[in-house]
């Protein structure tokens, strides 16, 4: 489709690119200083879970279900908070495992131990000529710096609007055994707010691999992070798993990063029993047990996940207003133009937008000499390569709603100059 720049005369597009950069230098003059980077919870939702803070004093019973959260011990996480973890990640509750504040670390753990010891029964991957990753892009950046740290070769799959082109996984995992694993964000995917249809978490959990240690990372990072209207339901790709043998094929994880405190939450790991065995076997050796008192803060805090829903729903009230800021103010400022699409999600913390070919990186930078920082162009593909310089991550969470709405009107106006540049370069 044709940019509204692309269907002008030479006339109408020089007086449209003088306009749009006298715009801009009136932007500039005004020394904004706006960050859109990253999807951090805005202060006042943080502020909600402050009461947590007083659960435990000096004269609380720090007791769980018999286990003592003063001392050593109990190094798969103290009952109730594996109970919680198991409601998060659809395993009984003797299949997970709760740690410290990040899942992220838990993944680089678990691929690190592959890496080093391999799947049981099978070579560690380090002594491979080469290992594999599929990784669904646009995505999370942060997920393919762990396999690309180990030298992992990352493989993009393009996403869809009902989760990663199953076609085009179900060809790559069954022809090349070199294929390990592959990065999932099922519920609100980050960035496009995707939430995996019930049949491709189907295919998923049932495709037939041609390496018998292939394992799916199930990061199940916004399972609660609802804010539209009707919550999506996420299927449980345990089930299905389970049914076909491939339990052992599912490593899931979560966190309360975005629901209590980023940083200091707890985290959660859900596997097979074999699996949970085998993984604990390896962190035991460096961890005596992760820090039960903030175990015991959380779940008395959110017991259920009744109660971590109803939690969220007042996080909602933050993002709901931030989310709707920002659909307004691309449709006010690019429908119809045909310089831009994007998402409009039910959930999660992002909205991935593309401009034209060749755009992201520009309008990154000009957004950034008008004083608003986004995510890096190319941040949302494995190694920043973009294919096509098209994909923007979007992080509406944390600026306040007048500032968002300012830094939106930078990203509107840089995507129309951009625009109209690469539309009078195409005529050069």
């Amino acid at each position: 489709m044709q940019t509204m720049y692309q269907k002008m005369d030479d006339a109408e597009l020089a007086s449209a690119l003088a306009d749009l950069k006298a715009q801009v230098a009136e932007v500039k003059a005004r020394g904004l200083k706006l960050d859109m980077a990253r999807g951090k919870p805005s202060p006042e939702q943080v502020d909600i879970s402050r009461p947590m803070l007083d659960l435990l004093s000096s004269s609380a019973d720090l007791t769980d279900e018999g286990v003592d959260c003063s001392n050593y011990g109990c190094f798969e996480g103290i009952p109730s908070a594996r109970k919680l973890a198991g409601e998060f990640l659809g395993v009984p509750a003797e299949q997970t495992i709760v740690l410290g504040s990040s899942s992220l670390n838990i993944m680089q753990d678990v691929i690190v131990h592959y890496w080093e010891k391999g799947v049981p029964g099978h070579t560690p991957w380090h002594k491979l000529e080469g290992v594999k990753w599929l990784c669904p892009a646009p995505g999370y950046d942060r997920h393919f710096g762990l396999t690309e740290d180990l030298g992992i070769q990352n493989i993009p799959v393009r996403m869809t609007e009902t989760g990663p082109d199953m076609d085009e996984v179900e060809r790559l995992v069954a022809a090349d055994p070199s294929i390990k694993g592959m990065f999932c964000v099922p519920k609100y995917s980050n960035p496009t707010g995707v939430t995996y249809s019930d049949e491709t978490v189907r295919r998923l959990a049932t495709m037939e691999c041609a390496a018998p240690d292939f394992r799916i990372v199930w990061d199940d990072a916004y399972a609660v992070h609802d804010f539209g209207e009707k919550p999506e339901k996420l299927a449980n790709i345990f089930d299905f798993a389970r049914e076909a043998g491939n339990e052992d094929r599912i490593l899931a994880v979560a966190s309360t990063s975005k629901i209590t405190f980023p940083g200091a939450g707890i985290a959660f790991f859900g596997s097979s029993p074999s699996n949970v065995a085998e993984v604990a076997s390896t962190l035991k050796v460096g961890l005596i047990s992760a820090n039960k008192l903030n175990q015991l803060m959380h779940v008395r805090f959110l017991p259920t996940l009744d109660a971590v829903r109803e939690h969220m729903e007042r996080h909602a009230e933050f993002l709901r207003p931030r989310f709707a800021c920002v659909q307004s103010k691309l449709e006010e400022g690019l429908g119809g133009t045909g310089c831009a699409t994007w998402t409009h999600p039910n959930g999660g913390y992002f909205v991935s937008f593309d401009g034209p070919e060749g755009s992201a990186k520009r309008v990154g930078a000009l957004c950034k000499e008008m004083g608003v920082t986004m995510t890096p162009a190319g941040a949302t593909w494995p190694y920043g390569e973009d294919p096509h310089d098209t994909n923007i991550r979007i992080a509406p969470s944390y600026p306040s709603v007048e500032e968002l709405s300012a830094a939106l009107d930078v990203l509107v106006l840089a995507v129309k100059l951009v625009s109209a540049e690469l539309a009078s370069e195409e005529r050069a």
